[in-house]
C-alpha cells in the first residue's frame, strides 16, 4: 500500500513539475492522473500494484471534499454578494451539459445506426 501510495504521489509531483515549469495552465494533478494512465495502460504489473490503493481512496472519496466544504463555509460573506450569479451560472452550465449530453448521444447513435430502441423480450447480442 505505501508502495502505491507513493507511485501516486510521485506522479502527481511530476504533473506539477512540469506543469509549472512548462508555464502550463492544466492542473499539475492532471497532468499526474495521464501520467499514470499512460503507465497502467503500458504496464499491467504498475496497475496492478496501484489498483487496490486506487480503489480504497475512491471509496472514501467523499471525505477529501470536507476541505472544500469549510473553505466555502469560511469564504460565505463572498458568496453573498456573489450567490445569485453563480447560481445563474450553475444552472446554465448544467442545463447546457445535458443539451450537449443528448445531442453528442443522438449523433452516436445516427451514426452507428442503433437508436437505442428495443423492443420488450428483444435481447442484444
Amino acid at each position: 500500500m505505501i508502495q502505491a501510495v507513493a507511485i501516486l504521489l510521485i506522479c502527481q509531483l511530476i504533473g506539477e513539475t512540469l506543469a509549472r515549469g512548462l508555464a502550463l495552465s492544466i492542473p499539475g494533478p492532471v497532468l499526474g492522473m495521464a501520467l499514470l494512465l499512460a503507465g497502467c495502460l503500458l504496464s499491467s504489473r504498475l496497475a496492478d500494484a496501484v489498483m487496490p490503493t486506487a480503489q480504497g481512496l475512491l471509496s472514501h472519496l467523499s471525505l477529501l471534499f470536507v476541505p472544500a466544504g469549510v473553505g466555502v463555509i469560511s469564504h460565505l460573506d463572498v458568496l453573498g454578494g456573489s450567490g445569485p450569479a453563480l447560481l445563474a451560472v450553475l444552472v446554465a452550465s448544467t442545463a447546457l451539459a445535458l443539451v450537449v449530453g443528448v445531442l453528442v448521444f443522438v449523433a452516436v447513435a445516427r451514426l452507428t445506426g442503433d437508436g437505442g430502441a428495443q423492443t420488450p423480450g428483444e435481447s442484444r447480442p
